[in-house]
């Protein structure tokens, strides 16, 4: 028999951003509270794959259009705002503006009775980084809505799926040691998904004198070294190393991220952003006006629950793969190579072929990147396609393994400079579509292949260079 209640007359809610992480965990609270629930997102289908799909009505819209917020919000009692960019667009902050205004604007017109929002707990007296900031300013639009507006104020969440909680867990699992900004010696106060869903719930039934901000926040307060350390002793490993240097930029800090973890750089930099300040709970007042245990998950609870539900994570086994395939690959190449051989010595070389000790340099800075950058393609394939998908990228990856090495063989041992600068021809052309392949699934992997491509490239046309002086090998 089903405990849900029936719905009450008069109270629909609206969610946007229903198909993100918090909205997906927000709906079924609210229809377990006997909420009616409409569930707003761009394209109904995305909700497909929702086990509450068929409890809710979907409404298809844009928050950044008056009119699809007016036929939205048409009869609803409450409304959740769950959306944000999280990109690194320059108009971000634009786009947020106008949508909270388009959506304030038409729950004022519906005469919808509270506006709930989720945005980031943030210092008062600093100048914040340029995500936090627009979310911000958009719990000040809401708050100036002329609804009466909840604006709930978060740090890290900790839930298998969230993107704060996944770079943390990537960042631990997959470095033995990471060079970190200075600011990850800064507080935080993280919370767990379902406290910031049972808050976010709660606060569609405040009394409708209250138009504020309210802070949120787990019991502990603790750095980001030592969350890194505190998920190692949770999930049973060895802490990483970290050093902390003042000159990694947020910038440059969120591309590091993008490469190590599955998180794109676009979205890591509004993570990474939030950092640079302090992040801790100023007063816990909402606990006063919502029902709730007063006992909030612990970070170690949050994490090992967390992790129950994760995937697995192949990354380091998949390295592993690729860097052996790339020193396989080297060895049986050097194998073959022989610069010190009189025919090599007897060859016509162009004069402004590099020195022979930049070949074995440029070669293992190369190969190490083939090897770290394929492991990512390889990992972000098995996340995101199909098992067909992955099979061709793998054999896409063995196939210019193959070619790599055989070039040595053409050159140094069949001594044919033609028919290498043809191998080789075809080795670039394989590196290129590797680069390409990898980008599809993981843009900062496949950005740093291009020099691997650009080195096959030049390669090519050395060897081609040398096959041209000298026509009999």
């Amino acid at each position: 028999m089903s405990t849900t209640p029936p719905p009450t007359e008069g109270r629909t809610a609206l969610v946007t951003g229903a198909s993100g992480y918090i909205g997906g965990h927000l709906v079924p609270t609210l229809l377990d509270a006997g909420w009616t629930v409409r569930a707003l997102t761009r394209h109904a289908s995305s909700l497909d794959d929702k086990p509450w799909r068929d409890r809710v009505e979907v409404a298809e819209g844009d928050v950044g259009s008056a009119d699809d917020m007016r036929q939205a919000l048409k009869g609803v009692a409450a409304a959740w705002y769950l959306v944000h960019s999280m990109d690194d667009k320059p108009d971000f902050a634009a786009r947020d503006r106008a949508a909270a205004e388009a959506f304030a604007g038409a729950a004022k017109e519906n005469g919808v009775s509270r506006i709930v929002y989720l945005g980031g707990i943030h210092p008062d007296h600093e100048v914040l980084s340029p995500h936090l900031a627009s979310r911000v300013e958009v719990g000040r639009t809401l708050l100036a809505s002329g609804v009466p507006t909840a604006v709930l104020q978060a740090a890290v969440v900790l839930g298998d799926g969230s993107a704060s909680f996944d770079m943390l867990r990537y960042l631990t699992t997959r470095l033995p040691a990471m060079v970190a900004p200075k600011w990850l010696d800064n507080k935080i106060q993280p919370i767990a998904v379902d406290d910031v869903v049972t808050l976010l719930a709660g606060a569609g039934d405040l009394p409708a004198d209250v138009n504020r901000t309210f802070d949120v926040g787990g019991t502990e307060v603790m750095t980001y070294r030592q969350m890194i350390k505190r998920f190692s002793q949770v999930t049973g490993r060895r802490p990483p190393v970290v050093v902390t240097i003042p000159v990694l930029t947020p910038r440059l800090a969120s591309h590091w991220v993008g490469l190590v973890t599955p998180i794109s750089a676009g979205l890591a930099k509004p993570l990474v952003g939030s950092l640079v300040h302090e992040v801790v709970v100023k007063e816990d007042d909402i606990l006063d006006l919502i029902p709730h245990t007063g006992k909030f998950t612990s970070f170690d609870d949050a994490v090992s629950g967390a992790m129950q539900t994760a995937e697995p994570d192949h990354a380091m086994r998949n390295l592993a793969i690729t860097g052996a395939a790339v020193v396989a690959t080297a060895v049986v190449g050097s194998l073959a190579t022989k610069p010190d051989s009189r025919w090599y010595r007897s060859l016509d070389l162009p004069d402004w072929q590099p020195p022979a000790v930049a070949f074995p340099l440029v070669w293992t800075a190369l190969y190490a990147d083939v090897a770290v950058m394929t492991a990512a393609g390889i990992t972000s394939h098995e996340r995101h396609t199909d098992e067909r998908a992955t099979t061709t990228y793998k054999g896409a990856v063995a196939t210019n393994l193959v070619l790599n090495a055989a070039w040595s063989w053409l050159f140094w041992r069949s001594k044919r400079p033609a028919w290498a600068a043809l191998e080789c021809a075809a080795l670039t052309i394989s590196s290129a579509d590797l680069a390409r392949r990898t980008a599809q699934q993981h843009k900062a992997a496949g950005v740093a292949l291009t020099p691997y491509a650009a080195w096959c490239a030049f390669a090519t046309v050395l060897s081609t260079a040398i096959a041209r002086r000298n026509p009999r090998g």
